[in-house]
């Protein structure tokens, strides 16, 4: 194999490795947990992918468990009739930083919807543990893929998908349980991206993208208003 060959080829490699290392979800660790330092010291003093450490031989049985999610909320109080419970090493489960996960506890009000969003940084697998949720995505070429869950039953969402739950029961709430490959998934909701961004977009832009007039515009801002 001539130089050039080998150049090649080690350009290649590189090029892999970080094509690899940029795809990647969260930072892996090099220690066998990193429960969260969760006092103003430890949180203040730096800036990390993440939150600082614990000495390991500081770490307790009860920073890997939590109860957060075990605590229903009242998502018919809500605009949209759902609510969200998430974990985070800050304030509920320390022994989770660095590990590259979240939980979330999703309450849907009877009738009650998780409008269109995304996680940018996470892929999300939803079990149902009651009712019935009309659950789907769309991918990038805008195929939609749905499916009608009960409980027990589980769906995946894509990392970064757009995706929604229905509760199809207008009598009755329901519950989901979600795991997300990201200890800080983000969300994006469609409505509020378009609509409710600091500052505004231009009415021009939000007229021209969904078709719809200037009063239509300013009609979605103030029904949006209060979520």
């Amino acid at each position: 194999m001539g130089a050039a060959d080998r150049a090649t080829l080690i350009n290649r490699f590189l090029l892999s490795l970080l094509f690899a290392t940029l795809c990647s979800s969260d930072p892996d660790l090099l220690l066998d947990y990193c429960v969260a330092d969760t006092t103003p010291a430890g949180s203040s003093a730096f800036h990390f992918n993440g939150l600082a450490c614990i000495d390991p031989a500081a770490a307790r049985a009860d920073h890997f468990a939590t109860s957060a999610l075990s605590r229903p909320t009242n998502a018919a109080a809500t605009p949209f009739g759902f609510n969200v419970t998430l974990t985070t090493p800050a304030s509920s489960l320390p022994g989770a930083n660095a590990q590259g996960l979240a939980m979330a506890r999703i309450d849907l009000a009877p009738g009650g919807m998780a409008p269109p969003h995304s996680h940018p940084r996470a892929s999300e697998v939803a079990l149902v543990l009651a009712g019935s949720v009309l659950v789907g995505f769309a991918d990038t070429s805008y195929r939609l893929y749905t499916q009608l869950l009960r409980a027990g039953e589980a769906f995946v969402f894509p990392r970064a998908m757009v995706h929604f739950l229905y509760n199809m029961d207008t009598a009755a709430p329901a519950v989901v349980l979600s795991g997300l490959n990201s200890q800080s998934p983000g969300a994006q909701l469609v409505p509020f991206s378009a609509f409710r961004t600091e500052p505004r977009l231009p009415d021009e832009v939000l007229k021209k993208a969904f078709k719809i007039t200037g009063q239509d515009v300013q009609k979605i801002q103030r029904n949006l208003a209060g979520s």
